[in-house]
């Protein structure tokens, strides 16, 4: 039986200036993001997701964003799948800080339990160390690189940050940490514009897309400016056969 593996990930349109007789005016600089600034551009929130397999509703999958007491923000994704016998319950809780438009990484916690093998997975990030924690195996990991490294969860926040501030751009790199403690470079490149109706509604959208060669997994992102660049929509296909689709359902801002 075919596994569903829910994700979450992001990109943008260009604006070109026609020939004029007047000098267009400088670009306006991006004012840098502090941790308080931040809760502007994005107030916590919860936003809620229908997973769906060939169309038809398998499940539901919620993405927050929580702002903590100690100056440090709260980045949650879960998945909960059931269909014929198979059944998925994921979730993904990241701990972070943003410091001049750039995510800092302080913990990372990821639990699978359903059909299968349970998983279950928990790290500790010190950047200027240079070091990792795993918790789970109570081992300590060296990083030989920590210029903007990202964990599995994190990575997906820091891409929409990068939305917002630079909407022309067309493609992403992110160097993120595995559960092994692996470093691998995560790509998505600008796949359009389109206009989407979904169970929140109409929105106006860009398209992202991933593709794992070696997989032959190939993942759609769409992201709505209107809504700061939320993902709305997540497709994801495997050599040919559907996987999964996710659509944003509702979107709740938090006090």
């Amino acid at each position: 039986m075919r596994k569903f593996s829910p994700l979450l990930f992001l990109a943008l349109p260009l604006i070109a200036l026609a020939n004029t007789a007047e000098i267009p005016p400088p670009p306006k600089e991006v004012p840098q993001q502090t941790q308080e600034s931040f809760s502007e551009i994005i107030p916590a929130y919860r936003a809620t997701y229908t997973l769906l397999h060939k169309s038809d509703p398998v499940g539901k999958a919620i993405r927050e964003l929580s702002y903590l007491d100690d100056n440090k923000i709260q980045y949650h994704y879960e998945t909960d799948i059931s269909w014929l016998i198979f059944s998925d319950k994921r979730s993904e809780t990241a701990i972070v800080n943003i410091d001049n438009n750039q995510v800092i990484p302080y913990s990372y916690d990821y639990q699978r339990e359903g059909t299968g093998r349970d998983k279950y997975y928990q790290w500790q990030y010190d950047l200027v160390a240079k070091t990792a924690i795993d918790l789970k195996n109570d081992k300590k990991i060296t990083l030989n690189f920590t210029d903007g490294l990202l964990d599995k969860l994190s990575y997906h926040l820091q891409n929409r940050i990068d939305l917002i501030n630079n909407p022309s751009q067309k493609r992403f790199v992110y160097p993120v940490i595995s559960t092994k403690g692996s470093v691998k470079n995560y790509e998505y490149q600008y796949d359009g514009e389109e206009e989407l109706i979904l169970p929140y509604g109409l929105v106006k959208t860009i398209r992202l897309k991933r593709e794992i060669t070696e997989k032959k997994r190939v993942t759609y992102a769409w992201f709505a400016p209107e809504l700061n660049y939320l993902l709305v929509k997540l497709y994801q296909v495997k050599a040919g056969a559907e996987q999964f689709e996710a659509q944003l359902t509702s979107l709740t801002l938090k006090q």
